[in-house]
């Protein structure tokens, strides 16, 4: 199943369109690789959290510099990617966010 991927146009697609053009293709490829299968235990570097109560939110880290925070809309086949920042920020917003189910 091929999943429809979405960015949300200020926290995600910003970010991205302001990235240099080689981390740009970076970022590309990983995220297309979300498109593909975006559930933790499938290759890449991803993560199941719970940040706030039963919802589901999941990390993709990019490298060793860059994160990205999404959800998953099996209903609708679609990934939606919240957010896309640096590590550091996210550790600053967020904390050391582990693998809290």
């Amino acid at each position: 199943m091929t999943w429809r991927l979405l960015l949300d146009k200020k926290r995600a697609q910003d970010f991205y369109d302001h990235l240099p053009d080689k981390s740009r293709a970076i970022e590309r490829v990983h995220l297309l690789r979300l498109a593909e299968d975006p559930y933790p235990g499938s290759g890449a570097d991803k993560e199941q959290l719970t940040i706030r109560g039963d919802n589901r939110y999941y990390r993709l880290h990019i490298g060793r510099s860059l994160t990205a925070f999404y959800t998953i809309h099996e209903k609708e086949g679609k990934v939606h990617v919240l957010e896309i920042m640096t590590i550091e920020q996210a550790h600053k917003k967020y904390g050391r966010l582990g693998n809290r189910r």
